[in-house]
């Protein structure tokens, strides 16, 4: 109130002098005001301090190689929640916690929300879907999808993942007898893709590359996260809207993706009106012009079937599913395997005792190693490196151990103000030390197995899918889950059948993660030309 009496007095006092001077000084003096009652309503966070004034930390963050190492070390020296300075003063807030990532997790799509960056970059490149959609929208888009993604639909689409792989298998094999007189083919293993969740081929087992692919290869060699620019864009948003490289890349991926989506779409809805296709049709298509046929009030609107068949394709393409093999651009189970001969060869062994193609089921509770060796693939190398939200309110963290906070007291629940950058450390907490033990970053398939069961309480591991971060959890948790592990398993057990792998350049080779829309490896200093990431195949001999 005296602020405001103040502000009277200079006003009346020279009417046109006073007013602007005064706005000139009340404007800021209420953005301080305002700052110092949200510092006294939220916890005082301690964390690592910034190396630079402009960027903090967030020059360093964007490498996923680096972040691994760094954020459980910050854990065990601030907490386990620390802040981490960002571009321009703002920080952003780390939960190592595993009560408070399960309240997170709880909240999420309702009072966390995507950010103000994702929610400029999500549409440009892959829509208004699911994925950027939050509340009651996010509820009304995943509820429509589910269908798809159930156990009954997955193990009915498992001859098609039989197919793609035995389509390899011929490549493959065809690669190695031009190659007669050498020692096996050397296979880029990034460079092959097979067909998605929409049963659209990709053609590069034909040898023939897509449009997607050519625009994803580029948008992934536009990619420079470390860059000013993209930095102050999660700082200030708008940024994103301009004509820069990544921008112009979103936008074709954008319209590739979509021309695809569409022309399937339509000849789907004509195949339909004609009686081609079975009113009980449960493929994705079908259930989404289902959803499309109950109105935008409980299904979807027509540009929401085109965003959600976007990302469906984009996703079987580049994300979950494609972490897992090389037909989706994520060779990290041949990386490992080939690295690791030992495991392979068990692998190998428990595929052909077993004799026949496995069915659903079989792939679900009959093949022991098959699965760890999936979750451990999984385990180490989540194609999503960490979730990023924003508290649309303030809110009240719990926390299973007491933080000690910058005011020099301990608290078991934390207070963050309504803005608030969470972010969830995915990769970093798959890998962690604390909660998988001495061995965490080394590739061991055996610690699924029952007699390596039991080293950690379940109360100090993650709450995701068994045990792991790498589909999230909550509203947002992967809907693509069993679709992800049945085609990883189904491909893995026929081409380990027929093939053996190893690096071609050592299994030492030093690997690093570039950047496309998720993390791809590539081999340093490889001596095969023109690949990124080179394996040597062999048939398998019995």
């Amino acid at each position: 109130m005296d602020i405001w009496l103040a502000f009277k007095d200079l006003c009346l006092a020279q009417p046109l002098l006073g007013l602007t001077t005064c706005i000139l000084v009340l404007i800021p003096a209420l953005y301080l005001i305002l700052a110092c009652r949200q510092t006294q309503r939220t916890t005082r966070i301690r964390g690592p301090q910034g190396t630079s004034l402009v960027f903090g930390l967030a020059k360093t963050v964007v490498d996923s190689n680096i972040t691994n190492e760094l954020y459980e070390p910050w854990a065990q020296e601030y907490g386990p929640v620390y802040k981490i300075p960002h571009a321009l003063g703002k920080y952003r807030l780390m939960l190592w916690d595993q009560k408070a990532i399960s309240h997170f997790f709880a909240r999420d799509t309702w009072l966390y929300h995507h950010t103000p960056f994702n929610k400029i970059i999500l549409p440009i490149a892959i829509g208004r879907g699911v994925m950027g959609a939050d509340g009651e929208s996010h509820k009304r888009q995943r509820k429509n999808l589910n269908p798809a993604f159930n156990a009954a639909a997955v193990r009915s689409l498992t001859s098609i993942f039989q197919d793609v792989a035995h389509k390899a298998v011929i490549a493959w094999d065809a690669e190695i007898e031009s190659n007669r007189g050498t020692d096996g083919a050397v296979i880029d293993v990034q460079q092959c893709a097979g067909i998605g969740i929409l049963s659209h081929d990709f053609g590069a087992l034909d040898g023939n590359g897509s449009d997607v692919e050519h625009v994803l290869n580029a948008f992934s060699a536009s990619v420079d996260p470390s860059h000013s620019l993209f930095i102050l864009g999660q700082t200030f948003p708008c940024i994103m809207k301009l004509p820069w490289p990544r921008t112009k890349f979103s936008q074709k991926l954008h319209l590739t993706v979509g021309k695809i989506c569409q022309e399937m779409l339509s000849r789907r809805r004509k195949e339909k009106e004609t009686g081609g296709i079975d009113e009980r049709d449960k493929s994705c298509l079908g259930l989404l012009l289902k959803a499309e046929e109950s109105g935008e009030t409980v299904g979807l609107t027509q540009q929401e079937v085109l965003d959600e068949a976007r990302i469906l394709l984009l996703g079987s393409f580049e994300t979950t599913a494609g972490n897992m093999y090389s037909f989706n651009k994520r060779p990290w189970a041949f990386i490992e395997l080939g690295r690791n001969p030992d495991i392979q060869t068990k692998l190998r062994n428990e595929c052909l005792d077993f004799g026949s193609t496995p069915s659903y089921d079989d792939l679900t509770n009959k093949l022991p190693y098959l699965n760890a060796v999936v979750n451990e693939v999984l385990r180490l190398h989540s194609p999503v490196v960490e979730v990023p939200r924003a508290a649309t309110e303030d809110d009240v963290i719990p926390l299973s151990e007491p933080l000690y906070t910058a005011d020099g007291k301990f608290t078991d629940h934390i207070c963050i103000s309504k803005g608030t950058e969470v972010v969830i450390p995915l990769a970093a907490l798959n890998r962690s030390v604390s909660m998988w033990g001495p061995d965490a970053k080394v590739f061991k398939p055996s610690r699924w197995l029952k007699e390596d069961e039991g080293t950690h309480e379940a109360g100090d591991m993650p709450h995701g899918y068994r045990r792991l971060m790498t589909f999230g959890n909550g509203a947002r948790m992967c809907p693509g889950r069993l679709f992800a592990l049945t085609q990883f398993k189904t491909v893995s057990f026929i081409l380990v059948r027929h093939f053996m792998f190893e690096m071609a350049d050592g299994a030492e080779v030093q690997i690093v993660k570039s950047l496309g829309l998720l993390p791809r490896p590539s081999v340093v200093g490889s001596t095969e030309a023109g690949c990124s990431v080179p394996l040597r195949v062999r048939r398998y001999e019995v």
